[in-house]
């Protein structure tokens, strides 16, 4: 797959056609042609190969370590699975028994330890006589200017159903979101493998390119000699120049579509400079290697992007019944500590109380239906969501599919036209030569043969595309 494209004889070595032999017909400016040594070496600075990328990957596990470690894409539907786990969390706690500290004195929420200290700036001071024996006077100071006072408050839920059906809601929304990680690493693999093979295709375009631009540089120096020796005419050296013009716009355009496609490997990568593919990688093998990663499903139900669609559908559907259950009374226990430094006579210090509070919602304002008209929609949605995915995929596992057989016949198109155009412009080569032909034919040959190649190049790694996007189609990529 890697080897060369061009390596078509007739597009490098058409200079030497015709100088080993005489040309046919009396044309004496083509004998003498014939008669001069070979063209120099053509040297030009645009031939100089495009500098190499200070990144370059050498195998597919090099790149698929990078893209675990670097892709943000993938972290963040990493980070999205941790936010789920963490509300599953959140749901649970809010069923468990409630103890801790917090501040806000009496109007604190059941559940914690509460401690207040409060000095009185008003007070009023009495003075009386003892009942007892003694008759000693007394004073007392009210109210008492300081006081402490401490409770410790346990709370729970007996009866809270929709509390408890949160939980449940919770994990599945922690299940769609694994589902969404294992899918968005079978994107990521194959957009990464996609472009490893477009980084391929632009560098053979690029060599393609430059050999292009040697044979329309031999074919000007040619169209020189020959105008010098009187068989060919100024117009015959323009359009000469111009198909090298013509193959620079090319050379320049083809340089800049291999820089960006390193760009794109790089951001594929999260790495913001161009990377490279080593000669090494072995393309054809792309789908197979990054099918070690994976898995191949037996249908479109199995793929991950479905099944967490399901899943979003399931937590809509349990959202409108978990709204319900907000009719439904809650039972909460309780149970209070308190102690206080103001202590009335003959009253207990501490105490402790046990209780239950059932709390019936009678009237909201009518926001409990409106919260199930908003579920019953959004579970609307979410079905529809499902369906519609559903037919997106079955069409592109089906194009996936039949997209083997479309590259592959396209490839074989292109093979035979580039064979056309190589033996077309070899035989407009020799003619050209030996006097017979016109410039015209000469150039349009030329460039036949250079957009042939690049036809070419394209179509065959089109193949590999097709051959990774069919293995991936039906895939999951699980962690």
């Amino acid at each position: 797959m890697r080897r060369a494209f061009f390596a078509v004889v007739g597009i490098a070595a058409w200079p030497v056609l015709g100088y080993a032999q005489q040309p046919a017909g009396p044309v004496p400016p083509a004998q003498n042609l014939a008669e001069l040594p070979p063209l120099p070496p053509v040297e030009d600075p645009m031939l100089a190969p495009v500098p190499p990328p200070r990144r370059v990957l050498t195998s597919w596990s090099e790149a698929y370590q990078l893209l675990q470690a670097r892709s943000t894409n993938l972290k963040t539907a990493v980070d999205q699975v941790i936010e789920a786990e963490g509300q599953t969390i959140v749901a649970f706690a809010q069923y468990l028994p409630a103890f801790g500290g917090c501040a806000g004195g009496s109007s604190a929420p059941p559940g914690c330890i509460n401690g207040t200290l409060t000095q009185q700036l008003l007070t009023k001071t009495t003075a009386g006589v003892q009942e007892n024996a003694t008759g000693l006077p007394f004073s007392t100071v009210l109210p008492v200017p300081n006081t402490a006072t401490m409770s410790m408050t346990l709370s729970q839920d007996i009866l809270n159903v929709q509390e408890f059906d949160q939980i449940f809601i919770s994990k599945i929304m922690e299940e769609a979101n694994h589902l969404t990680v294992d899918d968005t690493r079978r994107t990521l693999e194959l957009g990464l493998a996609n472009q490893i093979v477009s980084v391929v295709t632009a560098e053979r375009s690029a060599e393609i390119n430059r050999v292009g631009l040697r044979v329309a540089l031999e074919q000007l120096a040619l169209t020189r000699r020959k105008e010098a020796l009187g068989a060919a005419m100024s117009l015959d050296v323009v359009r000469a120049q111009q198909n090298a013009a013509n193959a620079r716009v090319t050379l320049v355009n083809g340089d800049e579509a291999l820089r960006q496609a390193r760009e794109a490997l790089g951001l594929a990568l999260s790495i913001p400079e161009e990377t490279g593919v080593s000669p090494d990688m072995k393309v054809d093998g792309l789908g197979q290697q990054a099918m070690q990663s994976c898995r191949a499903v037996d249908s479109i139900d199995q793929r991950p992007d479905v099944s967490a669609a399901r899943k979003n559908l399931e937590v809509a559907k349990r959202n409108l019944r978990n709204t319900w259950y907000s009719f439904i009374p809650v039972i909460t226990a309780q149970s209070t500590l308190a102690a206080t430094t103001a202590v009335n006579g003959g009253y207990p210090n501490p105490t402790w109380s046990i209780g239950a509070a059932v709390s019936f919602p009678i009237f909201d304002g009518g926001t409990r239906y409106g919260t199930i008209k908003t579920q019953r929609a959004a579970a609307d949605v979410a079905d529809q969501a499902l369906q519609a995915l559903r037919y997106q995929d079955i069409i592109q596992v089906e194009q996936a599919q039949r997209g083997i057989d479309v590259a592959q016949a396209s490839y074989n198109v292109a093979l035979e036209q580039r064979d056309l155009a190589a033996q077309n412009d070899a035989l407009t080569q020799k003619l050209w030569v030996r006097g017979q032909g016109t410039s015209v034919d000469l150039v349009t040959a030329s460039e036949a043969h250079r957009q042939a190649e690049q036809s070419l190049v394209v179509a065959e790694f089109g193949v590999v595309k097709a051959r990774i996007a069919a293995l991936l189609a039906l895939s999951t990529c699980p962690s």
